[in-house]
């Protein structure tokens, strides 16, 4: 798997991970790229019970609109009565839908809910670095750095060493930021990252 610098990137890295691993389509749907590509990929693999699902999960994806509460709501109910990946995926664009419309409490509930219904490391390493990033936004910047402890592995690094340093730095803690964001620079993230992350090092005070 690739490291990148930005959640660009981090798309584009999963998807080509994924690709390798069997699971391109899935997750590009995670990322936003087609929902319809998630549900033939399913379609292709899973039982006609999960067939069923899958088509369910997409019709109710597809009518998501923030300027309609109700389809928000067809999606809360759906991600609750489907405890597996369909759950998950229709919680983590929920979670975004409610960021979108300022609803932290909302969002941060649906990822918690996905991850629990999910045991796709890569799936909860997404969802837990959004978790993180809303917990950051809800001043909570203990439970961020607990959330951000879950999520493992060399490719998540670099991004993750950048959200510990904003919540160091929340949390009035420069020196342990900078220390966290040095890391990131010597993780094996991408160059972009690495120069950012040592912007943010530059502009603190010494």
């Amino acid at each position: 798997m690739e490291i990148y610098s930005n959640e660009n990137e981090q798309a584009d890295a999963l998807r080509r991970f994924f690709s390798q691993n069997g699971k391109a389509l899935v997750v590009g749907v995670i990322l936003g790229v087609g929902a319809l590509a998630g549900w033939h990929y399913w379609n292709s693999h899973e039982s006609s019970t999960s067939r069923e699902t899958s088509a369910a999960w997409q019709q109710v994806i597809s009518a998501m609109d923030n300027s309609k509460p109700q389809t928000l709501e067809a999606a809360a109910k759906f991600a609750g009565d489907n405890s597996n990946t369909y759950g998950a995926l229709a919680s983590l664009e929920l979670a975004k839908r409610y960021v979108d419309l300022n609803q932290l409490d909302k969002a941060a509930a649906q990822l918690k809910t996905g991850l629990k219904d999910t045991s796709d490391a890569e799936l909860q390493s997404v969802l837990n670095l959004r978790l993180a990033r809303i917990q950051l936004q809800q001043k909570q910047p203990d439970e961020a750095l607990k959330t951000l402890e879950q999520i493992k592995g060399d490719a998540w690094a670099a991004i993750v060493a950048d959200v510990r340093g904003e919540v160091l730095l929340e949390k009035g803690d420069v020196k342990g930021a900078r220390e966290a964001w040095l890391k990131g620079t010597e993780a094996n993230g991408a160059s972009a990252l690495k120069e950012m992350l040592q912007m943010k090092m530059n502009n603190l005070p010494s």
